[in-house]
């Protein structure tokens, strides 16, 4: 039985091949634009160039040159030519080196259907492949087959696509010197490209001459009249006038059967436009260590996809220029932040005008160290309402409204909007996934954008379908997700994305985030700078870009605002250049209200700055009955400007530490140091009259008048400076600081440890005495 199973599994192996095994698709394809202009003709539909066809639609005197100068005696011998493989023999063992090979054009073509290790078990496995093909196969079918597959340099396979792209013609018109120069490539392609090896080609073509002079299929006199003729290449853009990444892309995504015109929903000279703008942004940021850049444009009104650049130059290949950005997964810095509020607001978790914190804060990793998220400018704004932590992208609010969300919640909302990579559980990416921890393409977030853009949860409309402009042959896929959800919500993300005064503390009021007419945009920078983006919309067009290093080179200081932003701001501004899109719809369902601006609650007098604020109605009583109470006044005042006293929850202590007193505000007596229900650990002394650990008493700010600081119900001192140290003594106890009327009091507990430390950890800083 298992002889009989090893047979049975071992007889495709032993079957001959026949010429319907090894069939090629070679139908080319025609891309036009929008409008009916060329685009390009692609000659496969991966990312090399091929296009197969029958060997009577070969020039004869290109299949001439390739026999001459690849196997002779093609058509007189079987799958080896034993004649050569001895004399290959004799003349290495005579040299002690190889000198010449023995492969046939049957050999060859076994090679390139299946490549194998250039070893003696593979170099036998090629024989056997071979003699299969030779058995299966007529001469004519084999030598088809091979020219239809013949390297040609770069990703150009067979010879009608090197006839196409090199020389502009079809294969059946090659004429003796343009059928030498072809047949010379396939020796080496990458050492004879005809773009950048032109001399050593013709010194290669010149062999082919002089092998067919052997051969007998031309005389000397043809020969030296072939090797002197002028032969002019087409330009390296092989056949493609614009978006070649697109078109790539396209071609990826089209049935197996198709027409072989297609006309797509690109607009070629907006397309050129933005192909322009790309190379220009990245020769502008090169001193940034900036290479690559990618951008993609959207029609919100049918989801089509107007414009779509991979990559600086698609042909430089020195630079990566293949890489597509567009689909390329890579970390989204900020991008994502929009889509999690409008989560939390969704469910309720937060509301337009809630307050966050963003101040020091720190999560717990197991088996991690500290999770402490900070902005890149290192510093923290304190209390911030909604509008203002999204609009500023601050890092720390955000992670606190996805503590809220919960991650799985967060990504599954993700999953819907189609965000098809971000495939791992929720513990992988963690609550950095908001702060892009994951990997995305520019792709999924244009489409994302788009769909805020439309106000629903369904990008209806395909990349190639669904225009008045265009016609319905190229059927690309659709995106579409079945969601009911409150459009206010969408819209209120939008009315805080347009708003420049919001986000004026990072950017500022005039950035390039700021244009004409009302624009809804948001950026992102991942990690060590190594990926910038932009992505934003009007009511007619989303924008997406992408600056940044395909090897993942960090650049130098480029942030989303000074990368990306600059192509998304020359790329709106040419789309309404004509005409200015339409405002965003008002917001329904909601009720603009005043509110103190730092506390997001009805103002009062001691409020210094009141601004206008979305309310759901539902929430209106609420607003009614508790007006702000983060201001408190302390004197009517002082110097001629009333004093307000900053009443703030605990959370912000450590905030409140590091701050200056602000004008107009007054601090008030707050104990950030000890933090409330900490817990030390006393260590033995070593018996040094320095040794001794020490506890920093700390107040927010310095006081104008005396201090009181009261340990357990005993007076420790009274001073005006706004910290001393006290020796720590095992026990529970209450500090406590009181000043003209107003006190405050934290407990704490110090224990004595058992040890030394041994290691790094969590412990009290030791001060020395002054």
């Amino acid at each position: 039985m298992i002889l009989l199973c090893l047979i049975v599994r071992g007889l495709p192996y032993l079957a001959p091949i026949h010429a319907k095994d090894i069939l090629q698709d070679g139908q080319a394809i025609e891309f036009s634009d929008r409008h009916g202009l060329p685009l390009g003709t692609l000659l496969t539909r991966d990312r090399n160039h091929t296009v197969a066809v029958p060997l009577n639609a070969v020039s004869p005197q290109f299949i001439q040159a390739i026999l001459a100068a690849e196997d002779g005696q093609f058509y007189h011998h079987g799958a080896l030519d034993l004649k050569a493989v001895g004399r290959a023999i004799v003349t290495s063992i005579q040299a002690r080196r190889i000198v010449s090979g023995a492969s046939t054009i049957t050999m060859q073509l076994a090679r390139m259907l299946e490549p194998l290790p250039r070893n003696f078990w593979g170099k036998v496995r090629e024989i056997w492949l071979s003699w299969r093909l030779a058995a299966g196969m007529s001469k004519d079918e084999i030598l088809q087959a091979y020219v239809n597959r013949l390297p040609m340099g770069g990703n150009i396979y067979g010879v009608e696509a090197a006839a196409r792209i090199y020389l502009g013609m079809p294969a059946s018109e090659l004429n003796l010197a343009q059928a030498s120069l072809l047949a010379a490539i396939p020796n080496n392609p990458v050492y004879l490209n005809p773009y950048d090896s032109w001399e050593r080609l013709k010194r290669r073509q010149k062999y082919v001459l002089d092998r067919m002079v052997l051969d007998k299929h031309i005389t000397r006199a043809e020969a030296e009249k072939a090797n002197i003729e002028a032969i002019t290449l087409q330009s390296r853009r092989q056949g493609i006038i614009a978006a070649p990444h697109f078109l790539f892309w396209a071609a990826s995504q089209l049935p197996k059967q198709h027409p072989s015109q297609i006309r797509t929903t690109i607009d070629r000279p907006l397309q050129q436009f933005v192909e322009v703008q790309v190379q220009q942004i990245v020769r502008h940021l090169a001193p940034h260590n900036v290479h690559h850049a990618a951008a993609l444009v959207i029609d919100n009104h049918s989801g089509a996809v107007l414009a779509y650049v991979g990559s600086p130059d698609y042909f430089a290949d020195a630079e990566l220029g293949r890489n597509d950005g567009v689909q390329a997964l890579r970390q989204p810095g900020s991008t994502l932040k929009p889509f999690l509020y409008q989560l939390a607001l969704e469910q309720r978790l937060i509301r337009p005008n809630t307050v966050l914190a963003d101040v020091p804060t720190h999560y717990a990793i197991p088996g991690a160290r500290l999770y402490s998220p900070t902005d890149y400018s290192e510093s923290f704004q304190g209390p911030v309402r909604v509008r203002v932590a999204l609009a500023n992208s601050l890092n720390v609010p955000a992670v606190r409204v996805l503590e809220r969300v919960g991650v799985e919640n967060f990504l599954q909302r993700l999953h819907q909007l189609g965000f098809e990579h971000l495939n791992q559980p929720p513990e992988y990416y963690g609550l950095g996934l908001t702060l892009g921890s994951g990997e995305v393409s520019l792709w999924e977030l244009a489409r994302a954008y788009a769909t805020m853009a439309r106000n629903s949860m369904e990008l209806s409309g395909s990349r190639g379908q669904g225009d008045k402009g265009a016609t319905a042959n190229c059927q690309l896929p659709t995106t579409n997700y079945h969601l009911t959800l409150i459009t206010g919500h969408w819209s209120l993300i939008t009315d805080i994305l347009s708003d420049r005064h919001a986000r004026a503390k990072s950017f500022g009021v005039d950035s390039v985030l700021n244009l004409p007419f009302p624009a809804a945009v948001k950026t992102g920078t991942s990690s060590n700078f190594r990926d910038t983006w932009t992505v934003g919309f009007t009511t007619d067009y989303t924008v997406a870009t992408w600056v940044g290093n395909f090897n993942g080179e960090p650049m130098r200081q480029v942030s989303g605002v000074m990368g990306a932003a600059p192509l998304w701001n020359r790329i709106m501004l040419h789309l309404h250049e004509d005409r200015e899109p339409a405002a965003f719809p008002a917001l329904s369902g909601l009720v603009l209200r005043p509110v103190c601006a730092l506390s997001g609650l009805k103002p009062t007098p001691a409020c210094p700055t009141v601004v206008q604020e979305y309310f759901y109605p539902e929430d209106l009583d609420e607003y009614d009955r508790h007006p702000d109470t983060f201001y408190q006044l302390v004197t009517a005042h002082t110097a001629g400007e009333p004093q307000y006293r900053l009443n703030l929850p605990r959370e912000y202590d450590e905030w409140l530490a590091t701050q200056g007193r602000s004008p107009g505000v007054s601090s008030g007596l707050k104990i950030v140091s000890p933090i409330n229900g900490a817990l030390f650990l006393l260590y033995p002394s070593n018996g040094a009259s320095d040794s001794q650990q020490r506890l920093e008493f700390k107040l927010a700010a310095k006081s104008d008048k005396p201090v009181e600081w009261w340990l357990n119900g005993e007076k420790l001192a009274t001073q005006t400076s706004d910290a001393f140290f006290w020796e720590l003594r095992p026990g529970n106890w209450t500090v406590e600081v009181k000043s003209d009327g107003t006190s405050d009091r934290v407990s704490f507990q110090v224990q004595l440890a058992q040890n030394k430390p041994t290691r790094r950890g969590f412990s009290i800083g030791r001060v020395s005495k002054n």
